[in-house]
Protein backbone atom coordinates (compact mmCIF):
# COMPACT_ATOMS: atom_id res chain seq x y z
CA UNK A 1 0.00 0.00 0.00
CA UNK A 2 1.36 3.42 -1.02
CA UNK A 3 2.01 5.58 2.03
CA UNK A 4 0.36 8.59 0.35
CA UNK A 5 -2.80 6.53 -0.16
CA UNK A 6 -2.93 6.11 3.60
CA UNK A 7 -1.96 9.61 4.70
CA UNK A 8 -3.60 11.92 2.15
CA UNK A 9 -7.16 10.67 2.43
CA UNK A 10 -10.36 12.27 3.77
CA UNK A 11 -10.31 9.86 6.73
CA UNK A 12 -6.80 11.05 7.65
CA UNK A 13 -7.89 14.69 7.68
CA UNK A 14 -11.08 13.77 9.56
CA UNK A 15 -8.92 12.06 12.20
CA UNK A 16 -6.77 15.20 12.38
CA UNK A 17 -9.83 17.31 13.23
CA UNK A 18 -10.96 14.83 15.90
CA UNK A 19 -7.53 14.84 17.51
CA UNK A 20 -7.37 18.63 17.33
CA UNK A 21 -10.46 19.15 19.51
CA UNK A 22 -8.94 18.46 22.97
CA UNK A 23 -5.63 20.08 22.02
CA UNK A 24 -7.38 23.23 20.79
CA UNK A 25 -9.61 23.61 23.85
CA UNK A 26 -6.75 23.12 26.31
CA UNK A 27 -4.42 25.35 24.26
CA UNK A 28 -6.99 28.15 24.24
CA UNK A 29 -7.25 27.88 28.00
CA UNK A 30 -3.48 27.88 28.34
CA UNK A 31 -2.96 30.91 26.11
CA UNK A 32 -5.34 32.92 28.30
CA UNK A 33 -3.20 32.42 31.38
CA UNK A 34 -0.07 32.97 29.30
CA UNK A 35 -1.44 36.32 28.12
CA UNK A 36 -2.33 37.18 31.73
CA UNK A 37 1.23 36.55 32.90
CA UNK A 38 0.75 33.09 34.46
CA UNK A 39 2.72 30.11 33.18
CA UNK A 40 0.60 27.09 34.11
CA UNK A 41 2.39 23.86 33.24
CA UNK A 42 -0.38 21.89 34.97
CA UNK A 43 -2.44 21.45 31.78
CA UNK A 44 -1.85 17.70 31.82
CA UNK A 45 -3.25 17.39 35.34
CA UNK A 46 -6.28 19.54 34.55
CA UNK A 47 -7.00 17.43 31.46
CA UNK A 48 -6.90 14.23 33.51
CA UNK A 49 -9.25 15.70 36.11
CA UNK A 50 -11.59 16.79 33.30
CA UNK A 51 -11.42 13.30 31.76
CA UNK A 52 -12.32 11.52 34.96
CA UNK A 53 -14.90 13.94 36.36
CA UNK A 54 -16.68 14.27 33.00
CA UNK A 55 -16.82 10.49 32.59
CA UNK A 56 -17.96 9.86 36.18
CA UNK A 57 -20.74 12.45 36.17
CA UNK A 58 -21.85 11.24 32.73
CA UNK A 59 -21.95 7.69 34.14
CA UNK A 60 -24.17 8.64 37.10
CA UNK A 61 -26.49 10.99 35.17
CA UNK A 62 -26.47 9.30 31.72
CA UNK A 63 -26.16 12.81 30.29
CA UNK A 64 -23.25 13.98 28.15
CA UNK A 65 -24.16 17.60 28.86
CA UNK A 66 -24.07 17.10 32.63
CA UNK A 67 -20.74 15.37 32.15
CA UNK A 68 -19.32 18.41 30.36
CA UNK A 69 -20.70 20.81 32.97
CA UNK A 70 -19.39 18.65 35.82
CA UNK A 71 -15.94 18.43 34.21
CA UNK A 72 -15.80 22.22 33.84
CA UNK A 73 -16.83 22.76 37.48
CA UNK A 74 -14.16 20.36 38.76
CA UNK A 75 -11.37 21.83 36.65
CA UNK A 76 -12.43 25.38 37.48
CA UNK A 77 -12.10 24.55 41.19
CA UNK A 78 -8.64 23.06 40.61
CA UNK A 79 -7.58 26.06 38.51
CA UNK A 80 -8.78 28.44 41.22
CA UNK A 81 -6.87 26.42 43.82
CA UNK A 82 -3.80 26.83 41.65
CA UNK A 83 -4.60 30.56 41.56
CA UNK A 84 -4.77 30.78 45.36
CA UNK A 85 -1.23 29.45 45.63
CA UNK A 86 0.23 31.39 42.70
CA UNK A 87 -1.66 34.72 42.91
CA UNK A 88 -2.56 35.10 46.57
CA UNK A 89 0.21 33.15 48.30
CA UNK A 90 2.91 34.00 45.71
CA UNK A 91 4.01 30.37 45.29
CA UNK A 92 6.32 29.56 42.38
CA UNK A 93 4.04 28.89 39.40
CA UNK A 94 6.24 26.10 37.98
CA UNK A 95 6.23 24.24 41.29
CA UNK A 96 2.45 24.72 41.60
CA UNK A 97 1.98 23.48 38.04
CA UNK A 98 4.00 20.34 38.72
CA UNK A 99 1.92 19.76 41.85
CA UNK A 100 -1.24 20.09 39.76
CA UNK A 101 0.04 17.44 37.35
CA UNK A 102 0.89 15.09 40.21
CA UNK A 103 -2.52 15.74 41.80
CA UNK A 104 -4.32 14.96 38.55
CA UNK A 105 -2.45 11.70 38.01
CA UNK A 106 -2.65 10.45 41.58
CA UNK A 107 -6.21 11.54 42.34
CA UNK A 108 -7.75 10.07 39.18
CA UNK A 109 -5.86 6.78 39.62
CA UNK A 110 -7.09 6.49 43.22
CA UNK A 111 -10.69 7.47 42.43
CA UNK A 112 -10.91 4.97 39.55
CA UNK A 113 -10.25 2.19 42.05
CA UNK A 114 -12.35 3.73 44.84
CA UNK A 115 -15.46 4.48 42.75
CA UNK A 116 -15.47 1.82 40.05
CA UNK A 117 -13.36 -0.84 41.73
CA UNK A 118 -11.16 -1.47 38.69
CA UNK A 119 -7.62 -0.79 37.54
CA UNK A 120 -6.49 0.48 34.16
CA UNK A 121 -9.77 1.33 32.43
CA UNK A 122 -13.53 1.31 32.82
CA UNK A 123 -16.45 1.53 30.40
CA UNK A 124 -20.22 1.20 30.75
CA UNK A 125 -23.19 1.54 28.37
CA UNK A 126 -24.73 4.16 30.66
CA UNK A 127 -22.05 6.65 29.55
CA UNK A 128 -23.53 8.81 26.78
CA UNK A 129 -21.24 9.90 23.96
CA UNK A 130 -21.04 13.57 22.99
CA UNK A 131 -23.21 13.83 19.84
CA UNK A 132 -21.86 14.20 16.34
CA UNK A 133 -23.05 16.67 13.73
CA UNK A 134 -24.07 15.36 10.32
CA UNK A 135 -23.76 17.95 7.54
CA UNK A 136 -26.02 16.36 4.93
CA UNK A 137 -25.96 19.44 2.71
CA UNK A 138 -22.31 18.71 1.92
CA UNK A 139 -23.06 15.35 0.29
CA UNK A 140 -22.65 17.01 -3.08
CA UNK A 141 -18.97 17.43 -2.19
CA UNK A 142 -18.04 13.91 -1.04
CA UNK A 143 -14.40 14.67 -0.17
CA UNK A 144 -15.31 17.58 2.10
CA UNK A 145 -18.33 15.71 3.47
CA UNK A 146 -16.15 12.80 4.58
CA UNK A 147 -13.84 15.18 6.45
CA UNK A 148 -16.20 17.50 8.34
CA UNK A 149 -19.47 15.57 8.60
CA UNK A 150 -19.83 13.33 11.62
CA UNK A 151 -17.47 15.38 13.76
CA UNK A 152 -18.26 16.00 17.42
CA UNK A 153 -20.33 19.03 18.29
CA UNK A 154 -17.36 20.16 20.39
CA UNK A 155 -15.39 20.80 17.19
CA UNK A 156 -17.81 23.55 16.21
CA UNK A 157 -18.07 24.82 19.78
CA UNK A 158 -14.27 25.08 19.97
CA UNK A 159 -14.20 27.08 16.72
CA UNK A 160 -16.79 29.47 18.14
CA UNK A 161 -14.75 29.78 21.35
CA UNK A 162 -11.64 30.53 19.27
CA UNK A 163 -13.43 33.36 17.44
CA UNK A 164 -14.81 34.77 20.70
CA UNK A 165 -11.39 34.68 22.38
CA UNK A 166 -9.77 36.38 19.40
CA UNK A 167 -12.38 39.14 19.60
CA UNK A 168 -12.21 39.42 23.40
CA UNK A 169 -8.41 39.63 23.60
CA UNK A 170 -7.93 42.23 20.87
CA UNK A 171 -11.23 44.15 20.68
CA UNK A 172 -12.52 44.52 24.24
CA UNK A 173 -11.42 46.34 27.38
CA UNK A 174 -11.29 43.12 29.37
CA UNK A 175 -8.99 41.59 26.75
CA UNK A 176 -6.75 44.62 27.05
CA UNK A 177 -6.65 44.11 30.82
CA UNK A 178 -5.66 40.46 30.35
CA UNK A 179 -2.80 41.35 28.02
CA UNK A 180 -1.73 44.26 30.20
CA UNK A 181 -1.58 42.05 33.30
CA UNK A 182 0.92 39.88 31.46
CA UNK A 183 2.93 42.64 29.78
CA UNK A 184 3.02 45.35 32.46
CA UNK A 185 1.09 44.57 35.62
CA UNK A 186 2.36 47.68 37.42
CA UNK A 187 0.92 49.95 34.75
CA UNK A 188 -2.40 48.14 34.97
CA UNK A 189 -2.45 48.41 38.76
CA UNK A 190 -1.60 52.11 38.58
CA UNK A 191 -4.73 52.57 36.44
CA UNK A 192 -6.82 51.26 39.33
CA UNK A 193 -7.46 47.78 37.94
CA UNK A 194 -6.99 44.76 40.21
CA UNK A 195 -4.42 42.50 38.54
CA UNK A 196 -5.33 39.65 40.90
CA UNK A 197 -9.02 39.85 39.94
CA UNK A 198 -8.22 39.79 36.24
CA UNK A 199 -5.96 36.77 36.69
CA UNK A 200 -8.54 34.90 38.77
CA UNK A 201 -11.20 35.45 36.09
CA UNK A 202 -8.71 34.28 33.47
CA UNK A 203 -7.98 31.14 35.49
CA UNK A 204 -11.72 30.48 35.73
CA UNK A 205 -12.02 30.54 31.92
CA UNK A 206 -8.81 28.54 31.67
CA UNK A 207 -10.18 25.80 33.94
CA UNK A 208 -13.47 25.57 32.03
CA UNK A 209 -11.70 25.09 28.69
CA UNK A 210 -9.34 22.45 30.11
CA UNK A 211 -12.36 20.63 31.53
CA UNK A 212 -14.08 20.60 28.14
CA UNK A 213 -10.95 19.26 26.47
CA UNK A 214 -10.51 16.55 29.07
CA UNK A 215 -14.16 15.47 29.02
CA UNK A 216 -14.03 15.12 25.24
CA UNK A 217 -11.31 12.48 25.53
CA UNK A 218 -13.37 10.19 27.79
CA UNK A 219 -16.90 10.86 26.49
CA UNK A 220 -16.39 12.09 22.92
CA UNK A 221 -13.23 10.62 21.44
CA UNK A 222 -14.00 7.46 23.44
CA UNK A 223 -16.75 6.48 25.86
CA UNK A 224 -14.23 4.93 28.21
CA UNK A 225 -11.93 6.12 30.96
CA UNK A 226 -8.34 4.89 30.81
CA UNK A 227 -5.67 5.74 33.38
CA UNK A 228 -3.46 8.63 32.25
CA UNK A 229 -5.49 8.88 29.04
CA UNK A 230 -4.38 12.45 28.39
CA UNK A 231 -1.13 10.77 27.26
CA UNK A 232 0.98 13.93 27.20
CA UNK A 233 -1.56 16.09 25.36
CA UNK A 234 -1.25 18.76 28.04
CA UNK A 235 2.44 19.10 27.28
CA UNK A 236 1.77 19.12 23.54
CA UNK A 237 -0.75 21.93 24.16
CA UNK A 238 2.00 23.87 25.93
CA UNK A 239 4.20 23.43 22.87
CA UNK A 240 1.36 24.65 20.63
CA UNK A 241 0.97 27.75 22.81
CA UNK A 242 4.70 28.50 22.65
CA UNK A 243 4.88 27.87 18.90
CA UNK A 244 1.76 29.98 18.32
CA UNK A 245 3.10 32.81 20.53
CA UNK A 246 -0.07 32.58 22.69
CA UNK A 247 -2.15 34.13 19.89
CA UNK A 248 -5.44 32.34 19.04
CA UNK A 249 -5.05 32.18 15.25
CA UNK A 250 -1.44 31.01 15.42
CA UNK A 251 -2.23 28.52 18.16
CA UNK A 252 -4.92 27.04 15.90
CA UNK A 253 -2.31 26.46 13.20
CA UNK A 254 0.04 24.88 15.75
CA UNK A 255 -2.71 22.61 17.06
CA UNK A 256 -3.61 21.43 13.55
CA UNK A 257 0.06 20.65 12.91
CA UNK A 258 0.38 18.56 16.07
CA UNK A 259 -2.98 16.86 15.47
CA UNK A 260 -1.92 15.93 11.94
CA UNK A 261 1.34 14.49 13.28
CA UNK A 262 -0.64 12.43 15.80
CA UNK A 263 -2.90 11.18 13.02
CA UNK A 264 0.17 10.43 10.93
CA UNK A 265 1.75 8.35 13.69
CA UNK A 266 -1.41 6.26 14.03
CA UNK A 267 -1.83 5.68 10.31
CA UNK A 268 1.82 4.80 9.71
CA UNK A 269 1.15 1.60 11.61
CA UNK A 270 -1.20 0.64 8.78
CA UNK A 271 1.81 0.83 6.46
CA UNK A 272 3.67 -1.67 8.60
CA UNK A 273 5.85 0.68 10.65
CA UNK A 274 6.45 -0.56 14.23
CA UNK A 275 4.36 1.07 16.94
CA UNK A 276 7.39 1.94 19.10
CA UNK A 277 8.60 4.12 16.20
CA UNK A 278 5.28 5.75 15.31
CA UNK A 279 4.34 6.48 18.93
CA UNK A 280 7.41 8.66 19.42
CA UNK A 281 6.71 10.88 16.37
CA UNK A 282 4.33 13.41 18.06
CA UNK A 283 6.70 13.88 21.01
CA UNK A 284 9.75 14.13 18.76
CA UNK A 285 8.02 16.86 16.72
CA UNK A 286 7.07 18.60 19.98
CA UNK A 287 10.71 18.71 21.10
CA UNK A 288 11.82 19.98 17.68
CA UNK A 289 9.17 22.73 17.68
CA UNK A 290 10.05 23.82 21.22
CA UNK A 291 13.75 23.93 20.32
CA UNK A 292 13.01 26.01 17.21
CA UNK A 293 10.77 28.36 19.20
CA UNK A 294 13.45 28.81 21.89
CA UNK A 295 16.08 29.49 19.23
CA UNK A 296 13.93 32.16 17.56
CA UNK A 297 13.13 33.75 20.92
CA UNK A 298 16.79 33.99 21.93
CA UNK A 299 17.68 35.31 18.49
CA UNK A 300 15.16 38.15 18.81
CA UNK A 301 16.61 39.08 22.19
CA UNK A 302 20.04 39.32 20.66
CA UNK A 303 21.49 36.50 22.72
CA UNK A 304 23.67 33.74 21.30
CA UNK A 305 21.39 30.75 20.61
Amino acid sequence: MDILDVLLTPSAFAATLRMAIPLLLVSLGGLLTKQAGIENIGLEGLMLIGCFSGFTINYYTSSWMMGLIGAMVCTILCALLFGVFVISLRAHEIVAGVALNVLGTGLTTYLLRAIFGVKGSFTDPRVMSIPEVKLEFLKEVPWLYNIVSGQSILLYISIIILILLQYMLYSTRFGYYIRASGENERALASAGVSVARIRYITLLLHGALCGLGGAFLSTGYLTQYVEKMSAGRGYIAMAAIAFGMAMPKRVLGSVLLFAFVQSLSNRLQICGYPSYFTDMIPYFITVVVLAATSYQSEKKRGRPA
